[in-house]
This record gives C-alpha cells, structure tokens and sequence, in this order.
C-alpha cells in the first residue's frame, strides 16, 4: 500500500511527447548495453544493478521524450544517453557504496569519475566511466567554453555531494529542510538538467546574465522543484527499501513531527511555491535584464528558449513520474493529451492553478498583530563584551550626524533618523559582542558599518517604498559603486547620507586591503545594497514572497556576508581561498546567517507587520506557506533556528577536520579557521544580545516612533496630493490577538 494519497500537484501547461521517443528507446538500451550497464555486459565484480526488463520499465526515453518534447532524433538520443548514465550513476553508488556505508571507496570512486570530464581523463575501467567519458566527448565540442564550465560544475556537484547523502545515511541523520534543500539542489541533479536543456534547445544563454538574479532564481526554483516532485513520488522506495534518509517528505515529517500524509502535502504546497516563484521570476524579472544589459534578439529569443524548456522539463518530468515502474504512482492525474479527459477535468486543473494564485489575507498592510512572542532562544554561547563599547557608542552618534543622517532629505521632509533613536538602537553593543577582542579604533568602525547598513536598510524604503519608484531605486543602487573606488581614490559629491556614509566608511576599510580584498568586499556591500530592489519588487506586487527565495536573499538584506566578509579577509592569504568556497564553509556560514536573520524576523515581527506595512518577515512566510497562526509560526521559526544551530556545530565537530585533511592544511590555517568557527559563535551570541537590548523592536519604543497606531497608506504623491492622503484609523481597542491557530498536527505548536 502507498504511505499517502498523492497531492493534487500544481501543473498548468500540459506535457508534450517527443515523436522520436521509440527510437531513443531503441538507442538509449544499446548505449547502455556497450557500457556495460545491463546484466549480460556488466563488468566482472559489479553487482546486479540493471538488466534490459528494468531498464525498459524505467523508460528514461520516455522521460526525456516529455521533458524535451521538440528536440530531434539524434540530440533526443543523446539526451536520453546521459539520463540513462546519471540514474545508472545513482543505482551503482547506491548498491556499492551507499549500502556498504563505505565513505573512503566511495570517495576514491567519485574524485576518479569527474577526471573524466578533464583535458586528459584516465583509460575507463567501469560502466559509469566508460558512460561519462563517451558522452562528454558527445556533448561538449558543440558548446561554448562558459557552458562547459557550468556543466562541468553541475556534472561534479551531483557526483560529489554524493557524499553528504551517505554520510547523513551512515549517522542516520535526516537533515533540516533549509540544509535540504540547499545540499540537494546539487546532489539532486536538476541544475545538470537545466544546463542539458540549454543543450537540447541549442540556445545558449548569455554569459552576461548567466549570474544574475533572474536566471539564477530561474535555475533554483526549477530544480527545487523538480526535486521536490520527485521526493513525493519516491518516498515509498527510498524509505522503504532503500534505507534512505535524504527526501523532503521525510524531512518535514521529522522537523514538524507530523504524519507521512501531511508531510507529503508541505512539501506539495513547497513545490507550488518554488513553480510559482519560477513563473513569478520569468514575468516580472527577466524582461527587466534584456533592457540592463542590452541583449540583442537573437540573445533574448535564447533566454525564452531556455525558460520554455525549463517549463516543458517540469511538465514532462512530471508526466514521466506519473507512468515510470520507478515510483509510486496510483491515483496521481495526468495533464497530458491523451490522459483523462472530460466533464471535469479541466475544472480540476483550473481549481488547482486557482488555489495557487490565491490571495492571502496575510498581505494586507499595517494589520494590527501585536507583539511576537519570544521563545527561549536555543543560545549555548555566552555573549562577550569590547571594553571599548562606550566609547564605541559615543562615537557612532557623533559620526552619524557628520554624515548628515539627522537631517531632512529629499523627498522625506522629516530626518529617517535622529540622535536620540540611534543611541537606542545601541549598535555598539552588537558590535562589541560580534568582536569582542577587537582595539577601540576597529571597534568603532565597525559599530559604524553597522550603523550605516541599518540606516540604508530604513532610508530605502523610506524614499522608494510608498512612491513605488523602481526607476529611482535603480539609479540609487547604481551609484553606491561610485564611492567605493578600488583604488581609494576621489569620489563624487555624495547626494544622501548613504553615499556619505558609505564614502567614508569605505575609505578608512578598504586601503589596507589587498586589490583581491577590495573586490571581495566591495561585492558584498554591492550585494546587500542590490538586496533592497529585491524587497521593492516584492513590495510593488504586494506579494509576501516564497519562504525559500525569502530566506536565501534575507541573508544579503540582512548584510550578514558584508560583516563575514571582513572577518575572513582579517584572516589575509594564510587560507586558501578556495576552502572558504566549499559546501562545508558555506554551510556553516548560512547556518549561522539564517539563525540571526530568523532571530530578527521574530523580533521585528510588530515592526514591520503592523508599523510599516511590511510582507518580508519569516513568521509571516511561514504563517503563508503553512496557514497557521503567528504563534505556531514564531514556534516552528523557532525550530528552525535550532536545527540550523544543531547542524553548524556538527558542521564544525564533524566535517570541518575531515576538510582539513582533504585541503591538507597546516597548522597556521587549521588554527586560524577553528579560530572563525569561534568568531561565528560570537556572532549569533552578539546578535541575541543586541536584540535583547536594543530599543529598535519594543511596542513602547515602536509606538514613540511611528505614532498610535495611525498609519499612512499607500496613495497619490507630489505636489498637490497631500490634502488626498488617507490615515488609517485603527481603534485603540482593536483585537490584539493572533490570528486563529492551527488544528490537527501542527496544533502542538501553538
């Protein structure tokens, strides 16, 4: 018996099948044949992985017919080769390493097999090499040098992170679904899909915008989703025969502590969510690069081609799943012509695309919600204290008014700030916790950064928020690189007490740094500054965004990279650089971000919600995304900060001395990274702190600020329109209450 009735899945385009799907079946079991894949041409000691019945029932023709429905026949068996070889891939580590619990063999296995991807790779000795080898020699002459690089990368990722799914098999250890999702995107494949699709549509896209928000959110919500698909449909066999620990079914069963039923219907809505992050990102966002980076025709209908396959990859991918022996499948509809069809069909799928485009009554602005309350925090560091933090705190308010952020600016007629809400926001005593041990001049500074990157964060929308002025935003942004000249020379006027900030600020910091040091930095503030487009986007479309996008692009909003940045670079060239760009460093550095993002989203919940209107919080992404109350929500962000603590501390016991031998560190460097995993602690420790003192976030302090609960309203602006401003009256006796609380499993977190 199924462990669930599948969900009803959010698929609005039907799938289309390839013509030539019988031929590469024909071809695909061939292929598969001379590399030994199958029973009667397996290498000698290889196990039982595949014979020629299973492969057939598996039917990765199929799969590729209706994931690449217009490609022709000879780049549709091409395809299909190289789905053959990855699931091929995935059976043979399952059985000869994955099962054994064999890390060392495995990882002996995994550094030969992307050899193979190299100018001189090794004579085969094995079907998955003898795969490999064949078909990269198949693929990559037709392609530009920045394609292969990417795919490349995404063919290694998938091999490599293999790893980290027979580690978390051999501790039995389900992961956390932030950790999940993030590992997975690389393990799991799909970026190596959405790179082959690239191929499949021979339309390359650009290198310019290859890294770019757009087509980078493009390429994580596709594969998010098709991994999550997958997950669904895959349970049964992974958790059941398999002994697997790495699905998202079983990750929100063991992080919600609900039934396999409700899980499966998480991580459904999870899925919708990323499709509709795709749709969201592909309409609203893409067309905006052609224009900022002026693409040619010939370069936009590339980018079109590529998101159509992406989008014929989800719909297909799915249709597979629904006919493949290799799932579970019973009850699950088709959408694809030639399923079922008739008096109620089409009302199912338009019922299913109406439940996703849904209005939520969460977005509503400046809902009264009252204080959020505060949970007993999971902290086991102790916060240290600078004892240069007095003089620290005097000095960033006398630095703040030199830059002029007490004064009225344009289009703004009151100050954003004054001295006396400064001093209560105490940014000195986060900074002197974040380095306690620092001298009194570089604790200053830092106090300073901090400063100036919060009164950005409250300028930004301030100016462009109500007028919704993207245009002006853009240019705003535009301008920031100006006053950070690499070379520490001259900069313009500065226009605002931002770019007098920032030009200050960046002088004294950047000139004892290196010319690679200043690029690094510089991308990190450039990143954080870019980060407010993103919460305008959000807010122009009144949209509480996707917790997944929200989360990953908290930690820029947050400047959680810009105060990281500076520490390692503090570190000079006795690291190498590249081990600062591994899964195990980026790992714990996200997870420490997401504790402290997430700390403040709990205590910034009444801030934003109810005083400025605000949709970018991770209570209410999660109050959206689960449908329960504010306080069953405050409890599972709750949850969610302590699993991401749990796992930077096994991160630092368990992976980082293993990574130390792989880079082969020595002493100096093995010393100076334990020495960051300290500095980490102090930074989720220091943040607490702050949060607990500072006067930014309390009702009382909050109601000085912003008045008694009247709140201006989105409306007309410019000269003439202030007499047609409205007020939003809310009754000083207004229900204060949260909203209605879950029933059913996720009651015990209210």
């Amino acid at each position: 018996m199924q462990p669930f009735e599948l969900p009803d899945f959010y698929v609005v385009h039907p799938a289309r099948l390839n013509p030539h799907v019988e031929g590469a079946r024909l071809h695909s079991t061939e292929w598969a044949r001379r590399m030994g894949m199958l029973d009667d041409t397996r290498d000698p000691g290889t196990p039982e992985i595949w014979d020629e019945e299973k492969l057939a029932a598996m039917d990765y023709a199929l799969l590729c017919a209706y994931t690449h429905p217009d490609c022709a026949a000879p780049e549709l068996d091409l395809i299909t080769d190289w789905y053959v070889w990855v699931f091929y891939f995935d059976d043979h580590f399952l059985e000869v390493y994955k099962k054994p619990r064999d890390q060392e063999g495995a990882r002996a296995y995994l550094d030969r097999l992307c050899a193979f991807m190299g100018p001189e790779p090794p004579e085969p000795r094995n079907a998955a090499e003898r795969g490999l080898a064949d078909l990269w020699a198949r693929t990559v002459p037709a392609r530009s040098a920045s394609w292969r690089a990417r795919f490349a990368e995404s063919t290694e990722n998938l091999v490599r992170e293999s790893l980290w799914e027979l580690s978390n098999i051999t501790d039995d250890r389900v992961p956390n679904p932030v950790e999940y999702i993030e590992v997975r995107r690389k393990v799991g494949g799909a970026p190596w899909s959405a790179d082959l699709v690239e191929h499949a549509v021979n339309a390359e896209v650009p290198e310019r915008v290859a890294g770019t928000r757009p087509l980078r959110v493009l390429k994580d919500a596709f594969s998010d989703g098709v991994h999550l698909r997958n997950d669904i449909f895959s349970y049964q066999r992974e958790t059941e025969r398999e002994g697997e620990v790495n699905n998202c079914v079983l990750v929100v069963e063991r992080f919600l502590g609900v039934g396999p039923q409700r899980a499966a219907e998480v991580v459904n809505d999870m899925l919708t969510s990323r499709l509709r992050q795709f749709e969201n990102t592909a309409l609203t966002e893409v067309p905006h690069i052609f224009e900022e980076h002026a693409l040619d025709p010939a370069e936009r209908a590339a980018v079109f081609a590529y998101v159509k396959g992406l989008q014929d990859w989800q719909s297909g991918g799915h249709e597979w799943h629904l006919r493949s022996s290799r799932y579970m499948n019973r009850g699950a509809v088709s959408r694809a012509p030639g399923g079922p069809s008739g008096l109620g069909t089409t009302a199912a799928r338009l019922a299913t695309a109406l439940r996703a485009a849904a209005p939520s009554p969460l977005a509503a602005p400046f809902r009264p919600v009252g204080p959020a309350p505060l949970p007993e925090f999971t902290m086991p560091y102790e916060a240290r204290v600078n004892p240069h933090r007095e003089r620290a705190g005097h000095a960033v308010v006398r630095w703040c008014g030199a830059m002029g952020m007490y004064e009225p600016v344009a289009r703004h007629p009151d100050p954003v700030w004054t001295a006396e809400l400064l001093d209560g926001f105490a940014f000195a005593v986060c900074a002197a916790s974040l380095d306690p041990d620092s001298t009194a001049e570089e604790l200053e500074q830092a106090t300073q950064w901090l400063a100036w990157g919060t009164y950005g964060d409250d300028y930004f929308p301030a100016i462009f928020f109500r007028d919704r002025d993207m245009a002006g935003a853009k240019a705003f942004v535009a301008r920031m690189p100006l006053f950070m000249p690499l070379d520490c020379g001259a900069t313009p006027p500065p226009a605002t007490p931002v770019e007098a900030g920032l030009a200050d600020l960046w002088r004294r910091t950047a000139a004892p740094m290196p010319m690679s040091g200043r690029e690094e930095f510089r991308a990190t503030v450039e990143d954080m500054v870019e980060s407010w487009l993103w919460e305008l986007h959000n807010h122009m479309q009144d949209r509480i965004p996707d917790p997944v996008d929200y989360l990953e692009m908290r930690r820029r909003t947050f400047g959680s990279d810009l105060t990281m940045c500076l520490t390692r670079l503090a570190h000079g060239n006795r690291v190498p650089p590249e081990v600062y760009r591994t899964r195990v460093i980026q790992g714990m550095e996200n997870a420490v971000m997401d504790y402290a993002c997430l700390l403040n989203d709990v205590f910034s919940y009444q801030k934003e919600v109810e005083f400025e209107g605000e949709r970018l919080n991770g209570v209410l992404a999660v109050e959206h995304m689960l449908g329960c109350g504010r306080d069953a929500a405050v409890a599972i962000v709750d949850d969610l900060m302590t699993s991401r603590l749990r796992q930077f501390q096994r991160t630092a016991a368990e992976e980082l001395p293993l990574l130390f031998e792989e880079f082969g560190l020595d002493e100096e460097a093995r010393e100076i990274l334990g020495g960051y995993v300290v500095e980490l602690q102090n930074w989720m420790a220091g943040i607490l702190k702050w949060h607990r003192e500072t006067r930014r976030y309390g009702e009382e302090d909050l109601l000085r600020r912003y008045g008694r609960r009247h709140r201006l309203l989105p409306g007309p602006n410019g000269p003439g329109t202030s007499a047609t401003r409205i007020r939003w009256p809310w009754p000083e006796t207004a229900a204060r209450s949260p909203l209605p609380e879950p029933s059913g499993p996720l009651a015990a977190y209210g």
